[in-house]
């Protein structure tokens, strides 16, 4: 720009900075990286990858094929929806059954597991004998609100399933 305007180069005399650039980087030109503003304004750093420190319990992997085709009834996904994240807002515990995609949505106090539980608990007690042949199995994500999930393995039939984390 500067030295077209002022008339010290000619248009095909000029290249632009990241040419400049990339001719320091293949050794073309007598300067280092250092001597360059741009490049020692960049600090970079090196990335992890995120390593699961909890696992919670069985994994979607060992998910029956049979759930995968959505064939039978009484598979059902679970999540947490939030409002805009400030302490007094309300949360939703989604439930959605994978083969009809029946939906609840089930109004809890907060995002701890002892809330989650709470609203499971209702349900088992709704559903009374059934709830077996309604909640054959329940997979959710790796959220610590869903920690205690698993014990409903212990109480009912039910088989619950963790999916990978860092996944949507």
């Amino acid at each position: 720009g500067y030295a077209l305007d002022k008339g010290i180069f000619q248009k095909d005399q000029v290249v632009s900075t990241k040419t400049l650039y990339n001719y320091v980087d293949l050794g073309l030109m007598d300067i280092k990286n250092g001597d360059l503003p741009e490049k020692v304004k960049r600090n970079t750093k090196t990335r992890r990858a995120r390593v699961n420190k909890r696992i919670l319990g069985r994994s979607i992997d060992e998910r029956s094929p049979r759930i995968e085709s959505r064939k039978d009834f009484g598979h059902w996904e679970c999540d947490l929806v939030l409002g805009h994240k400030t302490k007094d807002d309300d949360v939703l515990l989604t439930l959605c059954e994978r083969k009809t995609r029946q939906f609840f949505m089930i109004k809890i106090e907060d995002k701890t597991s002892a809330s989650v539980m709470k609203a499971f608990d209702k349900l088992r007690e709704h559903y009374g004998s059934k709830w077996n042949q309604i909640f054959k199995s329940i997979t959710t994500d790796n959220g610590s609100e869903f920690a205690d999930l698993s014990d409903l393995e212990q109480v009912s039939k039910t088989l619950v399933y963790y999916a990978h984390p860092y996944t949507s």
